[in-house]
C-alpha cells in the first residue's frame, strides 16, 4: 500500500509534487490557507512553464545536435538518456521508494545535529541520491550498500546546499534558497578548483567577459535574445541545415533566452514568502540559525550567463565527446539541459564566460569520461526497468556522469584503481578547495556583522 501510495506520488511529477509539497510545508509552518495555495500554484506554473521551455529546446536543439553527430560523421554509439530517461529508470530500481524516506530522515537528522542548514523539499530531485543508491546496489549485489550509497550522497548534497549558499543568494538573488540537487551541486566544486588555479596564473587571471559586457560593447548584438539567436545560427550552421531551418532555429534559441527568466518569476513570487515565513518560524525555534529551503536547480536557469553557458556548451560539449579518448557516450537526452552542468560554475566565476568555458571543458570532460566508465551499470539499471532492446547499450550524462556516484563504486569495487586513485584526488581537493571557500566567506561575513553592531 506505502509503495503504491508513493509511486502515485511520483507519477505526479515535480510540477504538481512540489507545489503540494510546498502547500504542506507552508501550512505546517503555520502560513494561511489562501496564502500557501497561491504560493504552492505560483511555484507549479513556474515548473510548468519550465517544461514548456525546456520542451522547446528538446524538439527544436536535440535534433540538431543528433544532425550534427551525424554531419561531421561522429561515430559515437551509446546515446546519452539525459535526465528525463534515467529519473523514470531510477524510480523503478528496487531502492527507489525506500530512498525518499531514507533521505528525509538524513535532512531531519542534520538539522537536528546542525550539520546543515537547508531543509531540502524537493522531492523529486532525491532520484539523484536513488540512482547513486541504486548503481551501487547494481554494482556490490548488496541492497544494504545501496542505502549506504543513498545515506552518502544525500548527506554530501546537504553539505553542498550550505556551502553554495551565498553564491545561491548573492549572484542568483535567491536570498533564503539553496540548490543541493543534482549536476548543479556535485560539479560545483571542480569550477571552486579551477577558479582558484586561474587566480594564480598571470595574464589568463585578468581575462573577464560575461554577457553584461557583452551588452555594453556590443550594444544590441550583445543582449541576450541577439545572443542567443547568433548562437543557434551556429547549431543550425554546424547541423547542416538549409537557410529556413538555420533562422527558425536561430529564433526559437533566442526565444530561450528570453522566455527562461521569465517563467522562473513566478516561482520566484510564490517562494519569496513562504521562504521569509520559514526563516522567521524556525529561526525563532531553534536559536536565531539561518535556515535555507532545498530547491530544484531550474531555478538557476533563468540566469541570462547560465541560459547563454548553456547553449554555448552544446556544440563544445560535442566537440569534447569526439575528441575525448576512449569516450562512448554521444551527448544528447542532456543537451538541451546542459545548463544543469555549469550553472554553478557561472557563479563561482561570478559571471566571468571565459572561466565559466575553461572550467566548463573541464567538468564536460570528467561527466563523459564518468558516463563512459558507468556504462555497464546505467544499462543495467534500464534492463531492470523493462526499457531495453536486447543487446542495446546506453549511458546518461546526467547522474551516471556524477563523481559522487562513480567513486563510491569505486570504493567498493576496486575495479578502476587508477581511475579511482586520479578522479578521487582532483575531487577530494576540489571539495576540501569548496569548504575552505565557505569558511572564508562566511567568516568574512561575521566580520562585517560585528563592524556593523560596532
Amino acid at each position: 500500500m506505502f509503495s503504491e501510495i508513493m509511486q502515485y506520488i511520483l507519477d505526479l511529477g515535480p510540477a504538481v509534487m512540489l507545489p503540494i509539497l510546498i502547500i504542506i510545508f507552508s501550512l505546517i509552518l503555520g502560513m494561511k490557507f489562501g496564502d500557501s495555495f497561491k504560493s504552492g500554484l505560483q511555484i507549479g506554473i513556474g515548473f510548468v512553464g519550465i517544461g514548456l521551455v525546456i520542451g522547446l529546446m528538446l524538439d527544436s536543439i536535440g535534433p540538431a545536435a543528433k544532425a550534427m553527430a551525424y554531419n561531421f560523421d561522429i561515430d559515437l554509439q551509446v546515446i546519452d538518456l539525459g535526465w528525463p530517461g534515467t529519473a523514470p529508470i531510477t524510480w523503478a530500481s528496487q531502492i527507489a521508494l525506500i530512498a525518499i524516506p531514507i533521505a528525509i530522515a538524513v535532512n531531519i537528522l542534520m538539522l537536528v545535529l546542525k550539520m546543515t542548514r537547508v531543509v531540502n523539499v524537493d522531492i523529486w530531485n532525491i532520484w539523484h541520491m536513488t540512482f547513486t543508491g541504486a548503481i551501487v546496489h547494481i554494482a556490490t549485489g548488496s541492497y544494504w550498500l545501496g542505502i549506504l550509497g543513498v545515506v552518502i550522497h544525500a548527506g554530501f548534497a546537504y553539505k553542498l546546499g550550505d556551502w553554495f549558499s551565498r553564491d545561491t543568494k548573492h549572484y542568483f538573488e535567491l536570498d533564503g534558497i539553496a540548490v543541493p540537487h543534482g549536476t548543479s551541486a556535485y560539479l560545483g566544486p571542480i569550477a571552486v578548483l579551477i577558479d582558484s588555479i586561474i587566480d594564480k596564473i598571470p595574464g589568463l587571471n585578468k581575462i573577464n567577459f560575461s554577457v553584461d559586457n557583452l551588452q555594453q560593447r556590443f550594444g544590441t548584438l550583445g543582449e541576450p535574445v541577439t545572443v542567443g539567436f547568433i548562437i543557434g545560427a551556429i547549431i543550425g550552421i554546424l547541423a547542416g541545415y538549409p537557410i529556413k531551418d538555420i533562422l527558425q532555429l536561430a529564433v526559437k534559441t533566442a526565444a530561450v533566452m528570453l522566455l527562461m527568466p521569465r517563467v522562473i518569476k513566478p516561482i520566484m513570487d510564490g517562494l519569496t514568502p513562504i521562504a521569509k515565513h520559514a526563516r522567521k518560524k524556525l529561526q525563532a525555534k531553534f536559536g536565531g540559525k539561518e535556515f535555507l529551503i532545498g530547491l530544484d536547480p531550474a531555478l538557476l536557469l533563468g540566469h541570462s550567463s547560465v541560459v547563454s553557458a548553456s547553449l554555448l556548451f552544446i556544440p563544445v560539449t560535442i566537440l569534447i565527446a569526439v575528441l575525448l579518448p576512449t569516450n562512448k557516450v554521444l551527448p544528447f537526452g542532456d543537451l538541451a539541459t546542459i545548463g544543469f552542468f555549469v550553472a554553478m560554475a557561472v557563479a563561482v566565476h561570478k559571471g566571468n564566460l571565459f572561466r565559466t568555458l575553461v572550467s566548463g571543458i573541464i567538468i564536460m570532460s570528467i561527466t563523459l569520461w564518468v558516463a563512459t566508465q558507468t556504462i555497464p551499470l546505467v544499462t543495467q539499471l534500464a534492463a531492470n526497468a523493462g526499457t531495453l532492446k536486447t543487446g542495446e547499450l546506453v549511458g546518461s550524462m546526467d547522474q551516471g556522469g556524477a563523481p559522487i556516484t562513480y567513486l563510491l563504486v569505486q570504493l567498493l569495487t576496486f575495479e578502476n584503481v587508477a581511475g579511482l586513485l586520479v578522479l578521487g584526488v582532483v575531487y577530494f581537493l576540489a571539495i576540501f578547495m569548496t569548504w575552505k571557500r565557505a569558511k572564508a566567506a562566511e567568516k568574512a561575513e561575521l566580520a562585517t556583522q560585528n563592524v556593523v553592531e560596532k
